[in-house]
């Protein structure tokens, strides 16, 4: 098995706790399924929209334009891109309007 990254991309944030309480079980049931066929190896968290891009010059926030918010990860195992790519299509923030970037993990050797 492969490792790979999803990066939640975009996607509306739930703007009330109620909207919250509808959002959270429909991840929880899509992260259980993926534990259940033993997919999740790193849960991951959600990511602040705040923070610094770091170059030559340092700068307010992570990203270049709001639309590339990227809102959490998720490191899970898979047989291939393709295979990883399918386990995305379930994601919530699909529903909402975002995307699941999924990327291969490189194993450096030491």
């Amino acid at each position: 098995m492969n490792e790979f990254v999803f990066l939640y991309r975009n996607g509306d944030r739930p703007a009330s706790p109620e909207q919250m309480q509808q959002v959270l079980p429909q991840w929880a049931a899509w992260f259980k399924q993926l534990a259940q066929k033993d997919h999740i190896v790193d849960r991951g968290q959600p990511l602040d929209r705040s923070g610094k891009l770091v170059g030559k010059v340092v700068t307010d926030g992570p990203f270049a334009e709001a639309k590339d918010v990227i809102g959490g990860y998720t490191l899970i195992k898979a047989r291939d891109l393709a295979a990883a790519a399918e386990l995305a299509r379930d994601c919530p923030i699909i529903e909402r309007g975002g995307k699941v970037e999924v990327r291969p993990v490189v194993k450096l050797s030491s």
